[in-house]
C-alpha cells in the first residue's frame, strides 16, 4: 500500500474550500478526473456510511473516521458497491485494501487555505490517483478563487 500526498494553497477561506470539496454540484466537477459523473453520498456521521460512486452507481463504500468541519475529514474505505447497490466488504480483493484512508486537511494560511490530501492506494492505482488529485485540486483552486482554468 502506498500513501500519496497532494497539496495546494488556495486564495480563499477554509469554509469556501470545504464547500467546494463536498457540495454535490462542485464535487462532481473536481472529481471528474477520477471518473466522469462521480458523486458522493454521505450521512456525514462518524462511523456512518459514505459512498463514492461513478455515473453507473458503482464505486466504494466508506465511513467517516474523523470529521472537524471545515478543518479536516478522514474517510476509511470499507469495500466496493456494484451497480445494483450490493456492498462487498469481505472478498479477498477488497480485504487487500479494506481500512485504507483518504484524508483532507484544510489549514488557515494567513487568510488563504492550504489544502492537503492523502490517500492510501495499491501500487496499480498510483498513476490514476496522481492524475485525479493533481488535476482535481487545480479545479478546486480555480473554483474557490473564481479563476477560469483556461486562464491558468
Amino acid at each position: 500500500m502506498e500513501t500519496l500526498s497532494y497539496e495546494t494553497v488556495i486564495d480563499a477561506p477554509l469554509q469556501k474550500v470545504w464547500d467546494i470539496l463536498w457540495n454535490p454540484e462542485t464535487y462532481s466537477e473536481w472529481t471528474r478526473y477520477f471518473g466522469a459523473g462521480s458523486v458522493m453520498k454521505s450521512d456525514w456521521k462518524i462511523g456512518g456510511k459514505t459512498y463514492f460512486l461513478n455515473a453507473e452507481g458503482e464505486g466504494m463504500v466508506s465511513t467517516i473516521d474523523s470529521l472537524e468541519e471545515p478543518n479536516q475529514i478522514v474517510f476509511k474505505h470499507l469495500g466496493m458497491v456494484d451497480k445494483n447497490g450490493v456492498e462487498d466488504t469481505q472478498s479477498k480483493e477488497v480485504m487487500e485494501w479494506n481500512g485504507s484512508f483518504e484524508k483532507y486537511f484544510l489549514i488557515d494560511f494567513g487568510g488563504k487555505t492550504k489544502l492537503h490530501a492523502e490517500v492510501q492506494v495499491e501500487k496499480q492505482w498510483e498513476d490514476h490517483m496522481n492524475t485525479g488529485f493533481t488535476k482535481g485540486l487545480m479545479v478546486v483552486k480555480s473554483l474557490a478563487e473564481g479563476v477560469s482554468l483556461d486562464s491558468v
